[in-house]
């Protein structure tokens, strides 16, 4: 733990009578408002599953330092990286380089004046006159540390409000111990402009602040419009593409172009002055438009701009040094497991009659209460939008009346989800424009987090190019309509999109499930992540989900079904009996398909595994099968479609070597190969059976006849028509 402070304003001071009861008071409000405190010592901090993660003590992005969120533990920290930790005061204290032995009075007035407090009555403490900086303006009210990119401290600025509408700061050059600012002035946030490649460039250390705390990386020279323009190191914005938004009056307008000259000087990539809109009064900030909701992330993204210089690049592009230099975090999915990203495109889909408008249904619910759903778990309880175009509204009624939510969590939900009627609307400019303005009337100028429209067919709009099933069509509803949408919106919103699939086969189906979308090419381009709810046995109302995610890992494929009205995931047992059911489906396909694959399978059962010439050798003239010249023909067809393939691991069978077979033991899906284990039972003369699973290294390659190995032994692929003459006798 830090031993001393950068500053010498205080001796060691007394404690009265009442200090214990302040001290408590002061720990309950900092525990009661640790969100806030946290995001207030941490902006580069997040909040994950009840935990608070900061690189160290010094707010650095990372996950080394975490602070307990919940229980009794609440307000508790430990830095994994250096092995100190303590409690919320300790926090306080480290993170404003202060000392708890030597400090701790002021730190108590810090926190009294942050958590808007007074003293205790009858408390005394003594004073040392140079506990405050500048007396003649009162306390300080706010404190803006200046660090070097590594997080060193260089200055520290102190806001003074001594009387309504005057401010003043007094800058604190920690080097030189001295009430001064230091020599260049540095600009503020260093560390996270680091790895940044946009920089917003405010006026003033509030503005600067209030984007950070939104996500945004900004910066600001030390005095804002004020800042001495030859007196600032401007280097940590070389390279960078900075946007400058100023203050909407004249002295923000100059304070911008001279900071402009500045970053031309110092070789930034790009420079751009934000143009502050129109309706806007005067003197409004980037502070102003945080506090009132502004949507700023669209404003930097898409807003009016003068462009001082422009980059010699068109198209955003990065070095692998700039990508492994980047520490920027990930951003936090919507919805667990990359399922939902920010920003990205789920696609949702399924036959029709499958019952995917009542499982949207009950998921968006789910969401929007906070709740996870089938082991899909939001961030939070979402805002979301749903446009659904098929269900009218007495049936959405009732669908939505027997959706089960805890009463706890209901209200959140009632003013969270936001759903429409059948509509019959299509997204072309109109249409867009009606849906914008509805959203935005429904959340008063907040942005959902989630939109949903179901199903795509009955608001297609594919232009001039044709219908949902032409890729062109497709690619030009979701480049012009639903990129439009999001946008406009929130573009970090996630965007659902429900799409009926198209008849295929159930091999086809099998093979790749997602090539069943109408318009798939397209859509498969586009999407961040798509789910298919797929009923594998029309005879059963279990369903499977499956997943293909463009951002995260494969998830694997959960069975579901709806149990007195609520969806849930199939018991383990019930999982069994559907997989069962296939494999059985399958190994009778293959059986049927041939006879030469019936034979083998039987053999296996019986302890007994063959090449092709002792195949053919062995069953010559039996079941109808030929000579040995035929056989091999048969068997070497087979073997090109895939029905065929052959194991060389002989040994971990018990079974002799393949000696100088070119290919090896012949094996088809689903073989089982029964062992006998250790002589006979003397009393009973039974034979201990071992049975074990036919696994393929090799298979014959359709083009050049070679033996290559197996890439994934599971997988059996077969050809949509057989080239097998004897297939059609």
């Amino acid at each position: 733990m830090h031993g001393s402070s950068y500053f010498d304003f205080n001796d060691a001071a007394d404690y009265a009578i009442g200090m214990a009861d302040d001290v408590e008071g002061l720990r309950h409000a900092l525990i009661d408002r640790l969100e806030s405190v946290l995001l207030f010592l941490f902006p580069q901090g997040r909040i994950r599953s009840g935990k608070f993660y900061v690189g160290d003590i010094d707010g650095s992005p990372g996950k080394s330092l975490v602070v307990e969120m919940e229980g009794a533990r609440r307000g508790l920290w430990f830095d994994f990286a250096t092995g100190v930790g303590g409690d919320v005061f300790d926090a306080w204290a480290l993170s404003r380089t202060l000392s708890i032995q030597s400090d701790f009075p002021r730190i108590l007035d810090e926190v009294r004046q942050w958590c808007g407090v007074a003293p205790t009555i009858g408390k005394s403490i003594k004073q040392d006159v140079r506990q405050q900086p500048v007396d003649e303006l009162g306390p300080y009210t706010t404190i803006w540390d200046y660090k070097s990119a590594d997080g060193t401290l260089i200055a520290r600025v102190y806001r003074y409000d001594p009387e309504p509408g005057r401010k003043e700061f007094r800058p604190w050059d920690v080097r030189a111990r001295m009430w001064r600012a230091p020599n260049p002035r540095p600009l503020y946030n260093q560390p996270g402009m680091v790895s940044a490649r946009q920089i917003v460039l405010v006026e003033g250390e509030k503005c600067a602040q209030a984007l950070i705390d939104s996500g945004i990386v900004a910066t600001t020279a030390m005095n804002g419009a004020k800042a001495p323009i030859d007196k600032t190191d401007w280097s940590p914005l070389k390279g960078k593409d900075v946007l400058i938004w100023p203050d909407k009056d004249v002295p923000g307008w100059d304070y911008a172009e001279a900071a402009a000259k500045a970053c031309v000087a110092v070789g930034s990539k790009s420079i751009a002055i934000l143009v502050p809109p129109e309706s806007k009064t005067e003197k409004w900030d980037a502070a102003d438009a945080v506090a009132e909701g502004f949507d700023c992330k669209t404003l930097i993204a898409a807003g009016d701009r003068i462009t001082v210089k422009a980059s010699s690049a068109p198209l955003p592009a990065y070095t692998m040094g700039e990508i492994l230099d980047d520490e920027t975090p990930v951003p936090a999915d919507l919805v667990s497991d990359r399922i939902i990203t920010p920003g990205g495109i789920t696609v949702f889909g399924g036959a029709p009659k499958v019952g995917k408008s009542d499982f949207l249904l009950s998921w968006l619910a789910h969401m929007a209460a906070g709740l996870p759903f089938l082991d899909m778990v939001p961030a939070r309880p979402m805002k979301i939008f749903y446009l659904q175009a098929e269900v009218q509204y007495p049936y959405l009624k009732e669908r939505i009346k027997n959706i089960f939510l805890p009463k706890a969590v209901l209200t959140i939900a009632r003013d969270n989800l936001v759903v429409t009627p059948q509509l019959h609307l299509v997204l072309n400019d109109e249409g867009l424009g009606q849906l914008i303005q509805t959203i935005s009337t429904h959340f008063e100028g907040q942005s959902p987090d989630i939109i949903a429209i179901d199903p795509i067919r009955n608001v297609f709009d594919g232009g001039t190019a044709g219908g949902e099933n032409d890729n062109d069509a497709m690619m030009f509803f979701l480049t012009r309509r639903i990129n439009r949408l999001h946008h406009t919106v929130n573009p970090d919103a996630g965007v659902i999109l429900v799409h009926h699939t198209k008849k295929i086969n159930k091999r086809q189906f099998e093979e790749d499930p997602f090539q069943a979308f109408a318009g798939a090419s397209s859509l498969r381009s586009f999407y961040t992540s798509s789910l298919m709810l797929y009923r594998p046995d029309e005879s059963t109302t279990a369903r499977q989900l499956i997943f293909e995610l463009r951002n995260g890992p494969g998830l694997p494929i959960r069975y579901v079904d709806k149990v007195e009205s609520r969806w849930e995931i199939v018991s383990a047992s019930e999982r069994l009996v559907l997989k069962e059911y296939g494999q059985r489906l399958d190994a009778e396909r293959l059986r049927k398909l041939d006879v030469i694959l019936q034979i083998l399978i039987d053999e296996g059962v019986k302890g007994n595994c063959y090449t092709a010439n002792q195949f053919a050798e062995a069953f010559e003239g039996k079941a109808g099968l030929g000579g040995e010249r035929t056989i091999r023909e048969r068997l070497s067809a087979l073997a090109t479609q895939g029905y065929i393939k052959y194991f060389r691991n002989a040994s971990d069978y018990g079974l002799p070597s393949i000696g100088r077979s070119k290919y090896g033991y012949l094996c088809v899906e689903g073989m089982i190969l029964n062992l006998p284990i250790g002589p006979p039972n003397l009393d009973t003369g039974e034979i201990t059976i071992k049975s074990l699973r036919v696994l393929p290294t090799h298979y014959k390659c359709p083009l050049s006849g070679a033996a290559l190995p197996v890439e994934n032994p599971e997988v059996w692929v077969y050809p949509e028509n057989s080239n097998d003459p004897q297939e059609s006798e």
